[in-house]
């Protein structure tokens, strides 16, 4: 499938590469994307389009999108691994921050307070507006080559509180009058709820102090619910981390609900932000196994799109994109900054460049100031040269050819096949 631009640069109906073949021999396109394939016409013509329908499966980690004409075939495929490590890089960031401060500014106080940004209200977290982002991005890629009239959005709402204690789907009441209801606080309950007595010696340590021990220690990620908590005595407790004795129990690992939650404002943002109709995941799931359609996002996307009818792929060709920063900040590493880091381009190159190498398309993953260049896929998976013919084993840059420059995501594409 073959994506079209007009003229005057706007989308018409994708042709077949046999068509495109003849129009670029003719001197009638020309290619303006390599990566999907993209042409635009030299020449004035008619702007006839059908009703296209562009189907999202919305994600805080993965997005697929697919889009389906009037006839449900299926001619645009993609999935999209947004970012999930902005966090975590911020972190790193503040740490060598304070690290430098104490080295160069000795007696300079801290200050918390003189950045707009952070003190802005209604504002969201670099997360957030990267992943809110990510699903705009998306739509508005699919716009500049295809003339989409209608957009359905997969979206759902998330109960933390329902996800933690599912018990209060059954029982209404249990929002108002928790676990701990009639308790001070957890550990009281956990007393209570124990009998007051050590569930290690069961009170033959004559210990009359009683504590309560988490059976996952939270230095390791345990939970602080009454399931990862267990009365001991202090004799019991402090034998237990003097690994004088061992606790036949299992405890429970600190749960994460952070993709439901950014779950919940991606979706009020985006139905703010994009018009489009919603429907949400139940039904989504209904209509793929009618359809008899493997779990993926992309075939998610299709089955929105396509509202469950029964659908044709025109296309086998899936889009693989994965979001990923604009560019190198760090300026050197050591701890005291003594090696500093090339980010400028390095023979040409840059890191996430798009490059062609022994017949086959890459990415770059690391560079080298010699010459040589570290090679991965889009999974980010380091590509192992060892077999290659001699002098090709290490990818050297002369070797190389740039087809593709760094962008905010880099992208490549994959046949599916069984469809």
């Amino acid at each position: 499938m073959v994506y079209v631009l007009g003229y005057n640069g706007k989308p018409l109906m994708p042709t077949k590469p046999s068509r495109a073949k003849k129009l670029l021999k003719q001197g009638k396109a020309k290619c303006i994307k390599r990566t999907p394939f993209t042409i635009k016409l030299t020449y004035e013509t008619a702007t006839y389009t059908q009703e296209l329908i562009l189907g999202i499966d919305t994600g805080s980690g993965m997005i697929g999108s697919a889009v389906v004409n009037v006839e449900n075939e299926v001619i645009y495929l993609s999935q999209i691994e947004i970012r999930n490590d902005i966090a975590d890089k911020m972190k790193h960031r503040s740490k060598y921050r304070r690290n430098r401060r104490n080295r160069k500014t000795r007696y300079r106080i801290a200050r918390w307070l003189n950045r707009k940004n952070s003190i802005k209200k209604y504002r969201f977290s670099p997360t957030m507006t990267s992943k809110i982002n990510g699903h705009l991005k998306e739509i508005k890629f699919v716009f500049s080559i295809l003339p989409i009239t209608k957009i359905i959005l997969e979206t759902a709402t998330f109960d933390p509180h329902a996800l933690n204690n599912p018990s209060v789907l059954s029982n209404k009441w249990l929002y108002q009058k928790g676990i701990n209801y009639g308790f001070a606080n957890t550990k009281a309950y956990v007393l209570s709820r124990d009998s007051y007595t050590c569930q290690c010696c069961k009170g033959k340590s004559k210990d009359r102090k009683l504590e309560v021990h988490h059976i996952v220690f939270r230095r390791d990620g345990g939970s602080d619910e009454e399931s990862n908590l267990i009365c001991l005595c202090k004799t019991c407790h402090d034998n237990l981390h003097q690994e004088k004795l061992k606790l036949k129990k299992i405890g429970k690992v600190k749960g994460q609900l952070n993709h439901a939650t950014q779950m919940n404002s991606i979706r009020q943002q985006l139905l703010r932000q994009v018009d489009c109709e919603e429907t949400f995941g139940f039904i989504t799931k209904e209509h793929r196994q009618i359809m008899n359609l493997p779990k993926e996002h992309y075939m998610d996307a299709v089955v929105i799109a396509s509202q469950g009818n029964i659908i044709t792929f025109k296309t086998n060709t899936l889009l693989l994109k994965k979001c990923v920063s604009d560019g190198d900040y760090q300026q050197s590493k050591g701890i005291r900054s003594e090696q500093k880091i090339p980010t400028c381009k390095i023979q040409g190159f840059r890191k996430f460049d798009k490059v062609e190498y022994l017949g086959n398309q890459y990415f770059i993953k690391g560079r080298m100031s010699t010459g040589f260049a570290i090679l991965m896929n889009i999974e980010g998976t380091k590509i192992d040269f060892s077999n290659a013919p001699k002098g090709m084993k290490t990818p050297k840059m002369n070797n190389m050819k740039r087809i593709g420059s760094r962008k905010s995501w880099i992208m490549s594409e994959k046949i599916i096949v069984n469809i």
